[in-house]
């Protein structure tokens, strides 16, 4: 079976999400700073919390592409296989009969660029929700659709 790689704009999407997760956490580093700094000093030199956010943030965004291409997924017959992890790669296998229910989920930045996620909660409680991220949104609904075909077949 080959696995299928997420959609291109889905870099895009986590771009701008990790820039404004981490602009954000850098002008908090910031204020925190600048009161440290005005209030006679702190544990950490001027500036050292907001060089820090923007470091992680900058090393976030550098890991962007090698994400990218750790994702990966299929659907066949009986199983939901994905592949993702750039420092850990986790392989799994979803099997059709364990699924209880399907979601795709669009948030605002994903919305702007047509991608959205595919989400599978299975039966039982480890691991028991597994995501597809940065799909094309009408074949997260696809998606969605076959499985949920699938499902209902079995239940039949």
């Amino acid at each position: 079976m080959n696995l299928l790689p997420i959609d291109p704009a889905a870099k895009t999407v986590w771009r701008i999400t990790a820039a404004l997760g981490w602009g954000a956490a850098a002008l908090a580093a910031a204020v925190v700073d600048a009161a440290l700094f005005f209030g006679g000093g702190g544990p950490f030199p001027p500036g050292l919390l907001t060089a820090g956010a923007l470091a992680a943030g900058a090393l976030h965004l550098a890991f962007v592409p090698a994400r990218y291409r750790a994702w990966a997924y299929a659907l066949d017959d009986d199983a939901l296989r994905v592949e993702h992890g750039v420092l850990t790669r986790v392989r799994t296998v979803v099997p059709l009969r364990r699924v209880q229910h399907l979601d795709v989920t669009q948030g605002l930045v994903e919305r702007e660029y047509g991608v959205g996620t595919l989400v599978v909660h299975t039966a039982g409680t480890r691991d028991a929700t597994v995501s597809v991220p940065g799909l094309p949104y009408a074949e997260a609904e696809r998606l969605r659709d076959a499985v949920q075909a699938h499902v209902l077949d079995d239940a039949v």
